[in-house]
C-alpha cells in the first residue's frame, strides 16, 4: 500500500465524527454539572433550608468526587474497557440525576451530588481516550481533541445559562433532569459508534491508593468548610491535619508502586510543574469567581435567575469564541507568550471584577467577566498542551491524566476555598448587625449566609430592615476580596512561570495548539 493510500485509509468517516459529537455532548453535560447549580442555589435554599455548611457541600461535593475518582476510573477503563466504563458511568449518571432532581432534603441532595460525581468521573478520561482512538490521522485527531476540549470548557459556562432558563419556568430539580435524555442517547448510540479499547498491559487498580486519595482530600476540605461556616475552633484543625497526614502516605505509596495512580517523576520537570500550577490556578479562580458572580447577580443586584442568565450571555459568547480561536493566538505568539499574556489579561479582569463588585456595578461585573474570558481560555487550552508536551513521550498518557485531575480538582477547590473565604468575610461583616426582634435561629441564619438572610427577611417580613443592606455589602466585600486575591496570585504566577520557562528549552513541535 502506498503512503497516500495509507493516509486516505486513516481518514475519519461520518461515523467517527458522529461519535465525536456524542462524546462531546456527554462531556459538556458532565462539565456543566459543576456550574449548573450556581443560579439554582437561592431556590434550593428556599426549598430545602440547608445549613451554611450543607450549602457549600451541595456545590462542592460533585467536583471533589470527580477529582477523587478521575484517575481511578481512567485506570479501570484501561483494564476492563473504556467504552464499557463510559456506558456504566452514563447509566449511573442518569440515575443519580433523577435522584438529585427529586431530593427533598439537603442531605439527600448532597448524597445525590456525590453519586453524580463518582459517575461523572468515568466520562472525562473515557471520552478523551475514545476520541484519540477514533481519529488516526494526526491533524483530524488534533481538531477532534480541540472540539472535545471546547465542549468541556463550554459546559461550565452554559450551565448557569441553561439553569437560569429552566428555573424561570420549572422546579430547581429540572437542572438535573436535562442530563437524562443525553445519557440515554449515549447509551443507545455508543455500542454502534464507538470502538472498545482495553490496554492489555495496564496496571492493577490499587484500591488502597483510591482510599488514600479520598481520605486526603475530603477531610481537609471539610475542616475548611466548618471553619468558614462556624468560625475558627481548634478542633477544626484535626480533620485538616489528618488529611495532610494521609496525603503524605498517598505520595509515599505512589513511589513504591509499579503502576502508581500518579506518576510523581513528572513533577521533577520544571516546565511541567509550572504549567500544571498555572492550569490549576486558572480553573480555581474562574469557577470560584463565577459562583460568586451568579449569586451576586441574584442576591445583591436582585435579578431573577432568567435575567441573570441573559445578562451573562455576552461573557459566555466571549468564552465560546475564544475556545474556537485560541489556537490562532498560540500559533502567532507561541505557547509561552500566550500563557504569560493570558495570565496578565486574566489578572486585569479579576482586578476590574473586584472594583465592580465593591461598587455593585452590574455592567462592570459583566464587562470584567468578558475580560477574564479573553485571558482565561488561551491560558487553559495552551497549558494543557504544555503539560503533555513537556513530559517525555512515553509518559504523555500519565501527564494527560494528571492534567484532567488538576482541572477538576482546581474547579472544585476554587468553589470551596473562595466560597469559604467569602463566607468568613460575610460573617465578619455581620458581627455587629442589629438583629433585634429575630429569633435565635433566624439570627444564626442571617449571619451565616446572604441567601439565608434574604429568606429570613422574606418569611419574617423584614425586607426593609437595615441589616439587609449590611448583608448585601458584606457579601459584595467578600466577592471583591476574592477577586483582589486572584489578581495578586495570577500576577505572581505570571512572574514565576516566566522565570521557569526562560530556563527550560521547550520543544514546541511537540506542543500542539489545542
Amino acid at each position: 500500500m502506498t503512503a497516500s493510500a495509507e493516509i486516505a485509509a486513516a481518514k475519519a468517516t461520518r461515523r467517527e465524527w458522529i461519535g465525536l459529537l456524542i462524546l462531546s455532548i456527554a462531556c459538556l453535560i458532565y462539565s456543566m454539572d459543576l456550574s449548573v447549580l450556581f443560579l439554582a442555589m437561592p431556590a434550593i435554599v428556599a426549598d430545602l433550608d440547608p445549613s451554611a455548611t450543607q450549602l457549600l457541600w451541595i456545590n462542592d461535593i460533585y467536583g471533589f468526587m470527580v477529582a477523587g475518582f478521575l484517575v481511578t476510573m481512567g485506570t479501570l477503563g484501561d483494564r476492563i474497557g473504556r467504552r464499557k466504563v463510559l456506558l456504566i458511568g452514563a447509566f449511573f449518571f442518569g440515575a443519580a440525576s433523577v435522584f438529585a432532581a427529586f431530593a427533598n432534603t439537603a442531605s439527600m441532595l448532597i448524597v445525590a451530588r456525590a453519586l453524580l460525581g463518582i459517575a461523572g468521573a468515568t466520562i472525562a478520561p473515557s471520552t478523551l481516550s475514545l476520541v484519540v482512538n477514533l481519529f488516526r490521522d494526526e491533524s483530524e485527531r488534533n481538531r477532534a481533541i480541540s472540539i472535545w476540549g471546547t465542549a468541556f470548557a463550554l459546559g461550565g459556562l452554559v450551565g448557569p445559562l441553561i439553569g437560569g432558563l429552566l428555573l424561570q419556568y420549572f422546579h430547581w430539580g429540572s437542572v438535573f433532569l436535562i442530563n437524562v435524555p443525553i445519557m440515554a442517547a449515549l447509551l443507545a448510540s455508543a455500542p454502534f459508534l464507538l470502538p472498545e479499547y482495553k490496554d492489555e498491559n495496564a496496571g492493577r487498580l490499587d484500591l488502597l491508593s483510591v482510599a488514600l486519595s479520598l481520605l486526603a482530600v475530603l477531610p481537609i476540605v471539610y475542616g475548611f468548610k466548618k471553619m468558614a461556616a462556624e468560625g475558627f475552633e481548634v478542633s477544626q484543625l484535626l480533620p485538616i491535619l489528618f488529611g495532610f497526614a494521609v496525603g503524605v502516605m498517598f505520595v509515599r505509596r505512589q513511589k513504591v508502586l509499579k503502576h502508581p495512580m500518579i506518576d510523581l517523576a513528572l513533577f521533577r520537570i520544571p516546565a511541567f510543574t509550572a504549567s500544571l500550577m498555572v492550569n490549576l490556578a486558572g480553573v480555581f479562580f474562574i469557577f470560584g469567581i463565577f459562583l460568586f458572580q451568579n449569586l451576586y447577580l441574584q442576591l445583591v443586584i436582585g435579578l431573577t435567575p432568567l435575567e441573570a442568565a441573559i445578562w451573562s450571555i455576552p461573557s459566555s459568547l466571549v468564552f465560546t469564541v475564544m475556545s474556537f480561536q485560541a489556537w490562532r493566538v498560540t500559533n502567532r505568539l507561541g505557547p509561552v507568550k500566550t500563557v504569560l499574556l493570558g495570565l496578565v489579561v486574566n489578572a486585569l479582569g479579576t482586578g476590574l471584577m473586584a472594583i465592580a463588585a465593591w461598587h455593585s456595578s452590574l455592567v462592570g461585573v459583566l464587562g470584567a467577566s468578558m475580560v477574564m474570558g479573553l485571558g482565561f481560555v488561551p491560558v487553559i487550552l495552551t497549558t494543557t498542551g504544555l503539560i503533555v508536551g513537556t513530559a517525555p513521550p512515553e509518559r504523555a498518557g500519565s501527564a494527560s491524566a494528571i492534567s484532567e485531575t488538576s482541572a477538576e480538582f482546581g474547579g472544585a477547590l476554587g468553589v470551596a476555598v473562595l466560597g469559604s473565604l467569602g463566607t468568613l468575610f460575610y460573617r465578619f461583616g455581620m458581627t455587629n448587625a442589629d438583629l433585634t426582634g429575630l429569633s435565635a435561629t433566624d439570627r444564626d441564619g442571617v449571619t451565616a449566609a446572604l441567601g439565608t438572610a434574604l429568606e429570613v427577611a422574606r418569611t419574617t417580613h423584614n425586607e426593609a430592615a437595615p441589616w439587609i443592606a449590611l448583608a448585601k455589602s458584606s457579601y459584595a466585600g467578600g466577592f471583591a476580596l476574592c477577586c483582589a486575591l486572584a489578581t495578586v496570585t495570577l500576577l505572581l504566577l505570571a512572574a514565576i512561570a516566566a522565570r521557569v520557562y526562560a530556563r527550560t528549552e521547550l520543544d514546541e513541535s511537540r506542543i500542539g495548539a489545542h
